[in-house]
């Protein structure tokens, strides 16, 4: 049995027409950080997309880690959402145009500490699988939900990549 990984750079992310988050680069002091900038002011999700082959998917649920730092702020709480959307070639007879996602799952992530722009690592366990299977075209979506009571950070988060693992067998 092993674990397989997925990296997702927040250079790969698709977006909807509306109501997602800016891509950025920081200049930093030493080298470039790029990342996905989900604006937590306001109620309104933003989300970012990636398509994947879920290669020698076995079973069992992906874990879904979501790296990410505020951009100003040093305390309070993010809500990230992982879902996925899968479709079997040649088997699924879904239009792959209105496909739609299963249902989300949530984790809250506390900021640590009053270091600005630290790195965070919210985990996922994402349950709800659309049936994925190896082989399958799989759409990833990440989410961060402003309106929701548990997210008290009005900083932005930034996104630096999504990690997505899952076992072979």
């Amino acid at each position: 049995m092993a674990t397989v990984w997925q990296y997702f750079a927040p250079e790969e992310a698709q977006f909807a027409a509306s109501g997602f988050p800016a891509f950025k680069v920081f200049a930093g002091t030493n080298f470039p950080v790029s990342g996905l900038a989900y604006d937590g002011a306001g109620t309104t999700a933003e989300r970012a997309f990636w398509k994947f082959e879920p290669t020698n998917y076995g079973s069992g649920n992906p874990t879904c880690d979501v790296i990410w730092y505020a951009d100003t702020g040093t305390s309070n709480a993010v809500v990230w959402e992982a879902a996925l959307a899968a479709i079997t070639p040649d088997t699924d007879t879904q239009d792959v145009e209105t496909k739609a996602f299963a249902t989300a799952t949530t984790v809250t992530d506390t900021h640590l500490g009053t270091t600005g722009q630290r790195l965070h690592k919210a985990t996922i366990t994402i349950s709800n699988l659309d049936s994925i299977a190896a082989g399958d075209e799989v759409w990833l979506r990440i989410s961060r939900l402003p309106g929701n009571a548990a997210d008290t950070m009005t900083a932005d988060a930034i996104l630096t990549s999504v990690r997505l693992s899952y076992s072979d067998t």
